[in-house]
């Protein structure tokens, strides 16, 4: 193999139980988005624009669909889907395992670095910046990181950091937290380092293998240098239905906080598009319809989601709602969410069926 500075590895194996229905027969990362993208499309697309030409994709179990379409891209960079050498014996039991298990994957092209990121989150990053942040300060690990909402902190690791950026403290999922400087699952290490860390984590009975829980802190009791990015681009990581809704109604409302028609830097599609285009004939307002998706006539869709083949029968009601694809609503269905009595998003799964003149509210 050719020897590379730096390689990528993307996260993709998440079972995504946080996205309910929206995942069970598809992985994580690709979860349609926006009308015309998967998840994994954005950590793929920035590594193809930052010029990383050598990215490794630890994919999830099968039948997911993830391992399937993946090798199809489009992209100008070479892409290795990597798969555990058995899902019967459990899989990877962890993302610092996952990474651990695939060192003989990385060692081909003798890297000086490696990135770590997530398939799962949108956001647009040239990590070629990222990566002289990281050689200036000659770190060990270098952890990009964007603010959060205070009430939100529960959900991430959190980092406390020094002026110059060195971390002084790094808590995962805190239950009261002392900053809200979110760790975005975006990791550049130094490739010797990271590859003891790996060795050492594995060989440890107590670890549950996890960057978060054990890499990291680890690397913070050896006083290794370890600095924090901060990335102050639009960030979201929609690992539940509220943050995947929310998402999507940021970009129909103001498309500038992550232009997805940016030829300098643009978001390639790994999704098969339908040859159908949607076809709506009734009220439609404040929604994202995806192709494929058939809306019938005296429907009324309100800050809503429909996916690709989504079909919507007469009468229909459906508000602050995703609608999953191939789904179908009867005649005079109501689906809804974000009122009181009703959750704050409304989910229907790929290809189920909402009975006519059905209250569906989950």
């Amino acid at each position: 193999m050719k020897r590379a500075q730096i390689i990528a590895l993307v996260l993709a194996g998440g079972a995504g139980t946080r996205l309910a229905q929206l995942t069970k027969s598809i992985a994580k990362p690709a979860v349609p988005f926006a009308g015309s993208y998967r998840l994994i499309d954005f950590t793929l697309s920035n590594c193809c624009n930052s010029q990383l030409d050598t990215i490794g994709v630890l994919m999830p179990r099968n039948p997911f669909s993830l391992p399937d379409t993946i090798g199809q891209s489009t992209l100008q960079a070479q892409i290795y889907p990597l798969h555990p050498v058995s899902w019967e014996q459990g899989g990877y039991s962890g993302t610092a395992n996952a990474v651990y298990a695939n060192i003989p994957f990385i060692e081909q092209f003798n890297p000086d670095y490696v990135l770590i990121t997530s398939g799962d989150h949108v956001y647009k990053m040239d990590y070629r910046n990222l990566l002289l942040f990281h050689r200036e300060r000659n770190a060990d690990a270098t952890i990009a990181v964007s603010p959060v909402p205070w009430s939100q902190t529960s959900r991430f690791g959190i980092v406390s950091a020094a002026a110059d950026g060195a971390i002084k403290e790094f808590n995962e999922k805190p239950l009261h937290a002392d900053s809200n400087l979110a760790s975005m699952g975006v990791y550049v290490f130094s490739w010797p380092q990271l590859k003891q860390q790996l060795e050492d984590d594995a060989v440890d009975g107590n670890s549950c293998h996890d960057f978060g829980r054990n890499i990291i802190p680890a690397m913070m009791s050896q006083a290794k240098r370890l600095f924090v990015y901060s990335f102050s681009g639009y960030w979201r990581d929609v690992g539940t239905v509220e943050a995947l809704y929310s998402a999507q109604m940021d970009l129909l409302q103001n498309p500038e906080l992550l232009s997805l028609q940016d030829p300098q830097w643009p978001i390639y599609s790994l999704e098969t598009a339908p040859t159908n285009k949607s076809s709506v004939y009734s009220n439609v307002n404040r929604s994202i319809i995806f192709a494929g998706a058939h809306i019938s006539s005296q429907a009324t869709i309100k800050d809503a989601i429909v996916m690709t083949g989504a079909r919507i029968g007469p009468g229909s009601f459906v508000e602050r709602a995703i609608i999953g694809p191939y789904a179908v609503l009867e005649t005079g269905s109501i689906v809804r969410g974000g009122e009181p009595g009703y959750p704050p998003v409304a989910v229907i799964g790929e290809n189920l069926v909402v009975s006519a003149n059905m209250v569906h509210s989950y």
